[in-house]
Protein backbone atom coordinates (compact mmCIF):
# COMPACT_ATOMS: atom_id res chain seq x y z
CA UNK A 1 0.00 0.00 0.00
CA UNK A 2 1.55 3.73 -1.21
CA UNK A 3 1.62 5.99 1.10
CA UNK A 4 -0.79 8.94 -0.02
CA UNK A 5 -1.09 12.77 0.32
CA UNK A 6 -4.14 14.59 0.19
CA UNK A 7 -3.76 18.02 -1.02
CA UNK A 8 -6.87 20.87 0.06
CA UNK A 9 -6.42 24.57 -0.53
CA UNK A 10 -7.58 26.19 2.18
CA UNK A 11 -4.25 24.75 4.43
CA UNK A 12 -1.98 25.10 1.65
CA UNK A 13 -3.25 29.11 1.39
CA UNK A 14 -2.86 29.71 4.81
CA UNK A 15 0.77 27.48 5.30
CA UNK A 16 1.75 29.57 2.16
CA UNK A 17 0.84 33.13 4.05
CA UNK A 18 2.71 31.83 7.49
CA UNK A 19 5.65 30.91 5.72
CA UNK A 20 5.57 34.53 3.96
CA UNK A 21 5.72 36.40 6.78
CA UNK A 22 7.71 34.19 8.54
CA UNK A 23 10.87 34.78 6.40
CA UNK A 24 9.87 38.46 5.70
CA UNK A 25 9.82 39.16 9.09
CA UNK A 26 12.81 36.93 9.75
CA UNK A 27 14.89 39.05 6.92
CA UNK A 28 13.54 42.01 8.41
CA UNK A 29 15.62 41.07 11.56
CA UNK A 30 18.55 40.04 10.03
CA UNK A 31 18.61 43.61 8.33
CA UNK A 32 18.43 44.94 11.42
CA UNK A 33 20.69 42.65 13.13
CA UNK A 34 23.20 43.50 9.84
CA UNK A 35 23.16 47.47 10.73
CA UNK A 36 23.81 47.21 14.44
CA UNK A 37 26.55 45.09 13.63
CA UNK A 38 28.01 48.10 11.37
CA UNK A 39 27.28 50.43 13.81
CA UNK A 40 28.92 47.90 16.67
CA UNK A 41 32.14 48.52 14.69
CA UNK A 42 31.67 51.90 14.02
CA UNK A 43 31.51 52.98 17.88
CA UNK A 44 34.46 50.35 18.43
CA UNK A 45 36.50 52.51 15.12
CA UNK A 46 34.81 55.97 17.36
CA UNK A 47 36.26 55.19 20.07
CA UNK A 48 40.56 53.90 18.95
CA UNK A 49 40.43 56.77 16.76
CA UNK A 50 42.30 60.21 17.74
CA UNK A 51 39.85 62.78 18.58
CA UNK A 52 37.76 64.77 16.35
CA UNK A 53 39.15 68.66 16.56
CA UNK A 54 35.95 71.08 16.33
CA UNK A 55 36.87 74.19 14.48
CA UNK A 56 33.22 75.92 14.01
CA UNK A 57 33.26 74.71 10.62
CA UNK A 58 29.45 72.76 10.05
CA UNK A 59 29.44 69.04 10.17
CA UNK A 60 26.81 66.75 9.33
CA UNK A 61 26.08 64.60 12.29
CA UNK A 62 26.68 61.13 10.48
CA UNK A 63 29.93 62.32 9.82
CA UNK A 64 31.07 62.46 13.62
CA UNK A 65 28.49 60.16 15.48
CA UNK A 66 30.23 58.12 17.59
CA UNK A 67 33.36 59.42 17.01
CA UNK A 68 35.65 60.82 19.95
CA UNK A 69 36.01 64.39 19.34
CA UNK A 70 37.54 67.38 21.07
CA UNK A 71 36.26 71.32 21.03
CA UNK A 72 37.50 74.75 22.45
CA UNK A 73 35.90 77.55 23.65
CA UNK A 74 33.13 78.99 26.22
CA UNK A 75 30.11 77.61 27.72
CA UNK A 76 26.96 79.91 27.42
CA UNK A 77 26.20 79.58 31.02
CA UNK A 78 22.51 81.35 30.51
CA UNK A 79 21.64 78.65 28.49
CA UNK A 80 21.12 75.56 31.08
CA UNK A 81 18.53 72.90 29.72
CA UNK A 82 17.77 70.01 32.21
CA UNK A 83 16.17 66.56 30.90
CA UNK A 84 13.92 64.99 32.79
CA UNK A 85 13.93 61.30 34.05
CA UNK A 86 17.44 60.62 33.84
CA UNK A 87 17.98 58.05 36.24
CA UNK A 88 21.24 57.08 37.36
CA UNK A 89 22.01 54.34 39.73
CA UNK A 90 18.76 54.22 41.16
CA UNK A 91 18.37 57.77 41.33
CA UNK A 92 16.29 60.49 39.97
CA UNK A 93 17.89 62.94 37.94
CA UNK A 94 18.30 65.16 35.19
CA UNK A 95 21.27 65.64 32.23
CA UNK A 96 22.25 69.23 31.90
CA UNK A 97 22.92 70.30 28.55
CA UNK A 98 24.34 73.07 27.56
CA UNK A 99 25.52 75.29 24.36
CA UNK A 100 29.10 75.97 23.74
CA UNK A 101 30.59 78.37 22.14
CA UNK A 102 33.33 77.32 19.74
CA UNK A 103 36.83 79.26 19.79
CA UNK A 104 37.41 81.33 16.82
CA UNK A 105 33.76 81.10 15.36
CA UNK A 106 30.26 81.67 15.31
CA UNK A 107 29.47 78.32 15.98
CA UNK A 108 27.87 76.58 19.38
CA UNK A 109 27.84 73.04 19.50
CA UNK A 110 25.53 71.35 22.76
CA UNK A 111 27.13 69.67 25.52
CA UNK A 112 25.53 67.05 27.43
CA UNK A 113 27.79 68.17 30.78
CA UNK A 114 26.61 65.00 32.83
CA UNK A 115 24.03 64.19 35.24
CA UNK A 116 22.55 65.61 38.01
CA UNK A 117 20.61 64.35 41.60
CA UNK A 118 16.96 65.69 41.84
CA UNK A 119 15.85 66.88 45.03
CA UNK A 120 13.59 64.06 46.30
CA UNK A 121 11.90 66.96 48.22
CA UNK A 122 11.19 69.50 45.85
CA UNK A 123 11.28 68.14 42.49
CA UNK A 124 10.97 71.60 40.74
CA UNK A 125 14.42 72.69 42.65
CA UNK A 126 17.47 72.59 40.27
CA UNK A 127 20.69 71.31 41.63
CA UNK A 128 23.82 73.43 41.85
CA UNK A 129 26.82 73.38 40.19
CA UNK A 130 29.71 75.31 38.54
CA UNK A 131 30.07 76.55 35.34
CA UNK A 132 33.89 76.91 34.05
CA UNK A 133 34.32 80.62 33.28
CA UNK A 134 36.23 81.44 30.01
CA UNK A 135 37.67 79.41 27.75
CA UNK A 136 38.36 75.75 27.82
CA UNK A 137 38.95 72.47 26.44
CA UNK A 138 36.68 69.50 26.78
CA UNK A 139 36.48 66.05 24.99
CA UNK A 140 33.91 63.57 24.63
CA UNK A 141 31.82 61.65 22.45
CA UNK A 142 29.40 63.04 19.70
CA UNK A 143 25.97 61.68 19.80
CA UNK A 144 22.24 62.84 17.39
CA UNK A 145 20.92 63.52 20.45
CA UNK A 146 20.83 62.98 24.33
CA UNK A 147 18.57 60.48 24.48
CA UNK A 148 14.68 60.28 24.22
CA UNK A 149 11.97 59.09 26.93
CA UNK A 150 7.93 59.11 25.97
CA UNK A 151 7.00 62.20 26.30
CA UNK A 152 3.13 62.84 26.20
CA UNK A 153 1.49 66.08 24.09
CA UNK A 154 3.15 68.85 22.74
CA UNK A 155 7.02 69.81 23.77
CA UNK A 156 7.04 73.45 25.46
CA UNK A 157 9.41 75.71 23.55
CA UNK A 158 12.66 75.63 24.64
CA UNK A 159 13.95 78.84 27.36
CA UNK A 160 16.72 78.96 28.99
CA UNK A 161 16.95 77.11 32.58
CA UNK A 162 13.73 74.61 31.55
CA UNK A 163 12.76 71.39 32.63
CA UNK A 164 11.92 69.09 29.41
CA UNK A 165 11.62 65.71 28.68
CA UNK A 166 13.52 66.20 25.39
CA UNK A 167 15.68 68.41 23.73
CA UNK A 168 17.64 68.23 20.16
CA UNK A 169 20.64 70.47 18.83
CA UNK A 170 17.97 71.86 16.08
CA UNK A 171 15.66 72.44 18.60
CA UNK A 172 17.69 74.57 20.54
CA UNK A 173 19.04 76.39 18.01
CA UNK A 174 15.59 77.51 16.48
CA UNK A 175 14.29 78.82 20.61
CA UNK A 176 17.64 80.30 21.29
CA UNK A 177 19.11 81.94 18.40
CA UNK A 178 22.42 80.45 18.52
CA UNK A 179 23.95 78.60 15.04
CA UNK A 180 24.66 75.08 16.24
CA UNK A 181 25.89 71.81 15.41
CA UNK A 182 23.44 69.21 14.64
CA UNK A 183 24.71 67.17 17.23
CA UNK A 184 25.43 66.40 21.59
CA UNK A 185 28.49 65.95 23.32
CA UNK A 186 28.59 63.44 26.06
CA UNK A 187 31.21 64.87 28.12
CA UNK A 188 33.79 62.81 29.27
CA UNK A 189 35.63 64.30 31.58
CA UNK A 190 36.06 67.90 33.58
CA UNK A 191 36.75 70.80 30.88
CA UNK A 192 40.26 71.63 31.03
CA UNK A 193 42.52 74.08 32.24
CA UNK A 194 39.58 75.04 34.97
CA UNK A 195 37.78 72.44 35.39
CA UNK A 196 33.91 72.00 35.97
CA UNK A 197 31.75 70.44 38.90
CA UNK A 198 33.49 67.18 39.49
CA UNK A 199 29.58 65.82 41.36
CA UNK A 200 28.41 65.87 37.80
CA UNK A 201 27.95 61.64 36.80
CA UNK A 202 29.48 61.14 33.50
CA UNK A 203 28.70 57.57 33.35
CA UNK A 204 26.89 57.58 30.07
CA UNK A 205 24.57 54.44 28.99
CA UNK A 206 26.62 52.58 25.90
CA UNK A 207 23.96 52.74 22.57
CA UNK A 208 21.58 49.70 22.95
CA UNK A 209 22.70 47.79 20.17
CA UNK A 210 20.77 44.24 20.70
CA UNK A 211 22.59 42.51 17.56
CA UNK A 212 21.66 38.84 19.51
CA UNK A 213 17.90 39.68 20.39
CA UNK A 214 17.75 40.25 16.39
CA UNK A 215 19.24 37.42 15.28
CA UNK A 216 17.26 35.30 17.84
CA UNK A 217 14.24 36.83 16.41
CA UNK A 218 15.30 35.80 13.25
CA UNK A 219 15.59 32.56 13.97
CA UNK A 220 12.46 32.29 15.69
CA UNK A 221 10.65 33.68 12.30
CA UNK A 222 12.22 31.40 10.43
CA UNK A 223 11.52 28.52 12.63
CA UNK A 224 7.88 29.22 12.65
CA UNK A 225 8.05 29.05 8.79
CA UNK A 226 9.22 25.69 8.49
CA UNK A 227 7.13 24.27 11.43
CA UNK A 228 4.45 25.44 9.16
CA UNK A 229 5.44 23.47 6.27
CA UNK A 230 6.29 20.61 8.04
CA UNK A 231 2.63 20.70 9.78
CA UNK A 232 1.13 20.74 6.16
CA UNK A 233 2.66 18.13 4.87
CA UNK A 234 2.48 16.05 8.07
CA UNK A 235 -1.20 16.70 8.33
CA UNK A 236 -1.48 15.84 4.11
CA UNK A 237 -0.25 12.53 4.58
CA UNK A 238 -2.37 11.83 7.57
CA UNK A 239 -5.73 12.57 5.53
CA UNK A 240 -4.55 10.88 2.78
CA UNK A 241 -4.02 8.09 5.11
CA UNK A 242 -7.68 8.17 6.48
CA UNK A 243 -9.24 8.67 3.12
Amino acid sequence: MGIAFRFKLIPFVATVLVVTLGIQLGNWQERRAAQKLVLQAKLAQGNASAPVVLDGAPLAAEAVEFRRVAVTGEFVANWPLYLDNRPSAGRSGFYLLMPFKIAGSGMHVLVARGWLPRDPADRAKLPAYATPSGPVTLEGMARIDAGHVMELGKAPPLTPGIIVQNADPLQVARDSGLTMQPFVIEQAGPAKPSGDDTRMVRDWPAPALGVEKHQGYAFQWYALSAMAVIFFVVNGFRRGKQK
